[in-house]
């Protein structure tokens, strides 16, 4: 199986981040690409870098003037009086009457979601080497590869057309089944972070060409918050292309492995060209934002349900943090995925 990782990702290395009304460590940190890579190296996996795409490729699912914002913000930033090191927004766009705005401080809130995702001096080079390496995959699989592997950071399922959220920046993910349409009528995607991937969802939202399934921990009380329930299920020409299995935090590998089989099921019904899976690992036992219980066995019993299906596969790094964790629960998914 083919494996993308671009170096230069590194180079978005949060640092603010807010939990509870407390500042801490951002979680998404440069150091969780090396536990990847880590993990891949144990089952016999190399990396190859991904070649650079142009930004039409990013357009199919951003608008244009949320990448301006991503592509200028640091630089505009630093024009500001006594700017703080990183781009992170002090209000937001809440009223029915809004307009956009031209200030940096303003349309950094404009296209931001919270304050988890905040934009440092290498954050635009790192989002695009990511989407890159998504991309690359997809290629990958369009060209004949059954299966590949994009180690993305920042990950991207929070992040919609043109608001950023939760540690994403582009949305990859989407970026990679937008790609994959180039070349099928149809395509899924399956999100099995802990995370509800409300960013991707937005974006296919009123499309009846890409499916979307997403299992997630209960969102009643646990981030985003605001999406992910049984009830959002597509709109217009998307009616029934949205399903969300919402779990709880206490779920274990066998419930876990059986909801990721009722969206298997739902897939194998839409009977798409090809899937994406958006491979968050944050739902491992002993990941540090403790979304749900599974356990390393639970991954690569996954691993090989989602292999079952018998789709060209692509898939696509989302969470994980930082914790050995990280790597344990990809060598196991991976581990699945390669018997």
């Amino acid at each position: 199986m083919r494996c993308f990782y671009a170096p230069e990702t590194s180079r978005h290395d949060p640092k603010f981040r807010l939990t509870n009304g407390r500042v801490q460590a951002n979680a998404e940190r440069a150091e969780r690409a090396q536990l990847l890579l880590d993990g891949l190296e144990r089952v016999g996996l190399s990396t190859e870098e991904p070649p650079r795409q142009d930004r039409g490729a990013y357009e199919t699912v951003h608008t244009p003037r949320f990448l301006d914002f991503l592509a200028s913000a640091w630089d505009r930033w630093q024009e500001l009086p006594d700017p703080a090191g990183e781009v992170i927004p002090n209000t937001f766009p809440r009223l029915k009457t809004q307009a956009y705005p031209k200030s940096v401080v303003g349309q950094a809130g404009w296209h931001a979601g919270d304050v988890s995702a905040p934009i440092g001096p290498g954050s635009w080079q790192a989002t695009q080497r990511a989407a890159d390496s998504a991309l690359a995959a997809a290629d990958s699989v369009l060209a004949g590869e059954r299966s590949a592997y994009a180690l993305c950071r920042p990950p991207g399922h929070h992040t919609s057309a043109e608001v950023a959220a939760g540690h994403c920046l582009m949305n990859v993910s989407a970026i990679a089944a937008a790609r994959l349409l180039k070349g099928h009528d149809s395509v899924a995607i399956l999100d099995i972070d802990t995370h509800h991937g409300n960013g991707t969802q937005d974006i296919f939202y009123d499309r009846g060409d890409v499916l979307f399934v997403s299992v997630h921990t209960d969102t009643a009380d646990y981030y985003p918050f605001f999406t992910g329930t049984a009830e959002e299920t597509g709109h217009g020409d998307g009616a029934g292309a949205t399903l969300n299995i919402p779990v709880a935090r206490t779920t274990r590998d066998d419930a876990w492995c059986d909801a990721i089989q009722q969206g298997l099921d739902c897939i194998v019904d839409f009977a798409p060209g090809a899937l994406v899976v958006s491979l968050g690992l944050d739902a491992h036992k002993d990941d540090p934002l403790k979304g749900m219980s599974v356990g390393d066995q639970g991954f690569t019993r996954a691993a090989r349900r989602i292999r079952s299906a018998g789709l060209p596969t692509v898939l696509v790094q989302e969470g994980g943090y930082m914790s050995p964790s990280l790597t344990t629960a990809l060598v196991a998914f991976m581990t699945g995925w390669l018997d």
